[in-house]
Order: C-alpha cells, then sequence, then structure tokens
C-alpha cells in the first residue's frame, strides 16, 4: 500500500525537493576535475598518487623518465578504482604534454636515501634532477602550486623556485608535515592515546637540525610537560630527528615513503579544497622569525593560492635560536648550489 503524506502540496515539494538535488550533483558531477602531477614514480610518488586516486577529487598524472614505470603504475592504480569505489583518471607518462594544466605539482623525483647517507649528500645529484622538472613543470603549467618532496628537501626548494620562477606562495617543501606526523606518533605511542589526541608542531629544516615544539605540544589539551619528565621528552624529540634515518636503517635499500605520501596529500587537500588549515611547511621566510630569504620550516595557512599566511608563533629563546641554527644550516646548502 501507497501512503501519501502531506497531501498534493507536500508531493510537489518532496519532487522540487529531490529535482534540486539532482541538479546539483549534476552541476558537481560536471564540473571540471581537479588536476594534480607526482613528478617521480618511485615508492613516494606512486603511494601519493594512490592515496589522490582514492580521494577522487582529482585526476592525476604520474611521471618519471623511466619507461613504462609510471605507465604500469598508473595502470595498477586505475585498476583498482572499481574495488576502491573511485573513478579518477590515473594515466602515466614519461613526457611532459600530459601534465599541462595541473594546479598542483608534487616533485618527489631524485635518488633515495641508503643507510649511512644523510640528506644533504644528496645534494648535487637531486639538484640537477629538481632543476631540470621543475623548468619543464613550470612551462606546462604555469599557475600550479608546487610542492617539493625530494631531498634536501629545504635546499630542494630553491632550485624548484629559480628554476621555475614561481612567486613565495606558489613553491612550498613538505617536511614539516611528516616530521611532525612522526612526533605525534612516538608521543602517542609513549603515553598510549590516540596520534588524535596528540598536538604538536615540528618547524625548522627537514634534517638534523628540525625543532619539535615541546612547549607547543599537548596531548589532549593538557601540556606534554605536565605528562612526561624532561628527559624523557628530550630523547622522543631526538627519535622525530632521526625518524628518517630510523627507517632507512631498518628497510636498509630504500627509505620511508607511506608517511611522505600522506603528508603530501594532506597538503594537497589544503590547497585544492582551499581548507585553509595550519600545517608546518617550509617556505620562503621574508624577515618572520627574524630569517630572510631561506626556506625553512614554520606554520602556514595553506589554501586556493598556495601558501597564504605564515603564522607568527611565540618561540621560547631556545626555541627561536634553534630555529635559527637550522635556517643557517639550510643556508649553507644553498649557498654551495649557487640558487638563490
Amino acid at each position: 500500500m501507497l501512503i501519501s503524506v502531506g497531501g498534493s502540496a507536500g508531493t510537489t515539494q518532496y519532487a522540487e525537493a529531490i529535482l534540486r538535488e539532482a541538479r546539483v550533483k549534476d552541476t558537481k558531477d560536471n564540473m571540471p576535475r581537479k588536476k594534480v602531477t607526482v613528478i617521480g614514480a618511485g615508492n613516494v610518488g606512486a603511494t601519493t598518487a594512490h592515496l589522490l586516486a582514492l580521494k577522487g577529487y582529482c585526476d592525476v598524472v604520474l611521471q618519471d623518465i623511466v619507461e613504462g614505470l609510471p605507465q604500469g603504475k598508473a595502470l595498477d592504480i586505475l585498476e583498482a578504482g572499481p574495488v576502491d569505489a573511485y573513478d579518477s583518471s590515473v594515466v602515466g607518462t614519461n613526457g611532459w604534454d600530459e601534465t599541462a594544466g595541473s594546479d598542483v605539482v608534487v616533485i618527489t623525483s631524485g635518488i633515495a636515501r641508503k643507510p649511512g647517507m644523510s640528506r644533504d649528500d644528496l645534494l648535487s645529484i637531486n639538484k640537477g634532477i629538481v632543476e631540470s622538472v621543475a623548468k619543464n613543470a613550470a612551462h606546462k603549467s604555469p599557475d600550479a602550486v608546487i610542492i617539493v618532496v625530494t631531498n634536501p628537501m629545504d635546499a630542494m626548494c630553491h632550485v624548484a623556485q629559480a628554476a621555475s620562477g614561481f612567486p613565495n606562495s606558489r613553491v612550498i617543501g613538505q617536511g614539516g608535515v611528516l616530521d611532525t606526523a612522526r612526533f605525534r606518533t612516538f608521543i602517542a605511542q609513549e603515553l598510549g592515546v590516540s596520534v588524535r589526541e596528540v598536538s604538536a608542531y615540528v618547524l625548522g629544516g627537514h634534517g638534523d637540525t628540525m625543532v619539535p615544539l615541546a612547549s607547543y605540544t599537548t596531548v589532549g589539551g593538557t601540556p606534554l610537560s605536565e605528562l612526561l619528565p624532561a628527559d624523557r621528552i628530550a630523547q622522543i624529540v631526538q627519535r622525530a630527528r632521526d625518524g628518517g634515518a630510523e627507517i632507512v636503517a631498518l628497510l636498509k635499500t630504500g627509505s620511508a615513503f607511506y608517511a611522505p605520501a600522506a603528508s603530501v596529500v594532506s597538503m594537497v587537500d589544503s590547497i585544492l579544497l582551499d581548507r585553509k588549515r595550519i600545517l608546518p611547511c617550509a617556505v620562503r621566510l621574508t624577515g618572520q622569525y627574524g630569517i630572510n630569504n631561506v626556506f625553512v620550516g614554520v606554520p602556514v595557512k595553506l589554501g586556493a593560492k598556495g601558501a597564504e599566511q605564515v603564522i607568527q608563533i611565540n618561540l621560547t629563546a631556545d626555541e627561536q635560536a634553534a630555529v635559527t641554527k637550522s635556517a643557517h644550516a639550510v643556508k649553507e646548502l644553498v649557498d654551495v648550489m649557487g640558487v638563490k
């Protein structure tokens, strides 16, 4: 038996509501999908491409110089769509035409660290790689936001900006998001709580001089200093600094890729969806935190225009000194490379 509620007027209103909903859905479905190019089809790049495809809000181009590698991985990711219920386009290429018109370009290409190798050891090799890909990417996608992942990341941001000619707001380094994730993980493990309850920032360069801010770290709103003794906090801080090297030593070949890829996607989320999230990212500072003309990790508001605002927080004297020292370490690498 069919029961009508509200009479003809109610039925008409219900029908109109359904039609409005259908029109809204149709409009959304026919809106041009955002486009993200991931340069480098290694573990970080391919994992990033997969996570982005899962999001469903953008099409993905996976670019690499190795013939067949990006094409094969892109096809594999595409074929997972029916299982995971996404219909994002995922294309692999060795060229640049397919990348044209990208909203975001993620640079992951370069050699990975090997045991005993520091991020800085990668400097000369990865400089040439990043310079080349940034120039090509900028030519095909002049309005894109570039996210740099290649290590040593802060120094490579200088290379990418010099090669692309992009403004400060559209060249951003991924490092602080990853370092902060590691710091939060270790704190959550120590206290036996959900990582969601841990709020923290890691500033400075993405390397041995990074600066986990214990003074800004809270767990469920409670300052970390009230939950752990100073010596244990110092040990966790050091483990966060060594987080990447710890994984390299365990893997023996290659380096971390799941957490780096997830960190990139959180940045892409905030940019493409204009979320205005405040995330620790490497940007070229222009006097903030007493640092000028150097890419270094600080809290940044990420939105549709890229790095839309550097957020200044009050640091202790020791924290400020540590961030300044970290910036000097980045500047030394930049000077060695001869870029600005």
